[in-house]
């Protein structure tokens, strides 16, 4: 089947009063193609309403305590179209994600997931290069070319190396996954976990090399939290390692995941 704007929908994850949530909605509003937009949130204010109000975009409200796999799941749920992106109020994306996006899965003839090359805002500047972005570069080598979208062997591969793939730029074909794709538990790597899992499906797993979303790093976002919270990812990487080797191999990846972290620091 061919996919068109009408069948996605960015599904925007708003928590407290974030300052960057207005930036994320005007680049989803900006796409080349224009989708549906709905804000998901577990912490509903008058900045969020605001904004809502300002752009037209209907707010779902949460009313479970606020936790990461939970919210993105009920933003997810809420998406009432065959495709849908789960955005994150702090991120960015390029006019051309979209199109680029429906571009690709619209090539596939069973796609699971689709998934783009970002860049880094740090100090509100874009950062296109850095060690921990051409590491991840590397990563994806061998998912790069259209036929091996396809491999089960090698997205596994990929994978077993770490999270290449930034969750902000994925986007979910509904109808292939969970109605709850995330587990809750997991704070760090439940992407990772999500990945791990999928990555077991026959279908495929698009990849666009450019990058056309934008990931902020700053002080106050989850992923800083959780590593600054007595080094609160160890033991997930850890246990996401051992999914795919053997205790000895996993014992070694560890000590290398771990300086990668660092690339987070401010």
């Amino acid at each position: 089947m061919k996919y068109t704007e009408n069948d996605h929908t960015f599904a925007i994850c708003a928590y407290k009063e974030s300052a960057y949530l207005e930036k994320c909605i005007k680049s989803v509003i900006s796409q080349n193609k224009k989708s549906n937009i709905i804000i998901a949130t577990s912490t509903p204010n008058d900045h969020i309403n605001k904004l809502a109000e300002k752009y037209n975009i209907k707010v779902y409200v949460n009313d479970a305590k606020p936790n990461i796999a939970a919210d993105w799941n009920f933003a997810y749920s809420n998406a009432d179209t065959k495709l849908v992106t789960i955005t994150h109020q702090d991120d960015i994306y390029d006019n051309d994600y979209l199109e680029l996006v429906l571009n690709a899965f619209n090539r596939s003839k069973n796609p699971i997931i689709a998934h783009t090359a970002y860049y880094e805002i740090r100090n509100g500047k874009k950062v296109y290069s850095n060690r921990l972005l051409r590491i991840k570069k590397l990563m994806l080598l061998p998912v790069l070319p259209k036929f091996t979208w396809k491999s089960i062997f090698l997205r596994r591969r990929s994978l077993s190396l770490g999270c290449a793939i930034c969750c902000p730029s994925v986007t979910y074909v509904k109808d292939r996954l969970p109605k709850e794709p995330f587990e809750v538990g997991n704070r760090a790597d439940l992407d990772w976990q999500a990945w791990e899992k999928y990555s077991k499906l026959k279908g495929e797993f698009c990849y666009i090399p450019k990058p056309v979303m934008g990931h902020r790093v700053h002080e106050e976002s989850e992923t800083s939290n959780v590593i600054g919270n007595d080094n609160g990812r160890t033991p997930e990487d850890y246990e996401m390692y051992r999914k795919f080797w053997p205790k000895f191999i996993a014992d070694i990846l560890i000590k290398f995941y771990e300086k990668g972290q660092k690339s987070n620091d401010l």
